[in-house]
């Protein structure tokens, strides 16, 4: 890896969704990728998922990091779900990021105004 530090990046559900359908104006960075165990179970439990949209997202799974849910997770989530009144996979995804210091790539509005993470937002066609 000739010493060049990536940064960690932490992909909400939404863009990876973007990013498997073809959505991103721009490509994503060079970087380390992540996404949180809840982002694997929502991916792949879509009701009208077709087996070629499998496919891409199990090819998708096998190319980054999926993070599992540990004590110190478990933790900031429930602080930033009393504090936020966030679903609890969007606290989990937060929790996630916290606990990495990693950036958390979404486009979610109520998740880009959090303090305690870094946030980034794509532009999407």
């Amino acid at each position: 890896m000739n010493g060049v530090k990536q940064d960690l990046i932490l992909l909400d559900t939404n863009i990876v969704l973007y990013f498997l359908g073809g959505r991103l104006i721009h490509p994503l960075p060079p970087a380390q990728y992540l996404i949180s165990v809840i982002t694997e179970m929502e991916l792949l439990s879509y009701p009208s998922l077709t087996s070629d949209e499998e496919a891409r997202i199990i090819n998708f799974l096998e190319n980054v990091t999926v993070v599992g849910i540990d004590n110190n997770i478990k933790s900031s989530t429930i602080i930033l779900r009393k504090r936020y009144r966030l679903k609890l996979p969007d606290a989990i995804v937060v929790a996630t990021a916290q606990s990495l210091n990693a950036i958390l790539y979404t486009n979610d509005v109520k998740l880009t105004n959090l303090t305690e993470i870094n946030t980034h937002s794509v532009e999407i066609t």
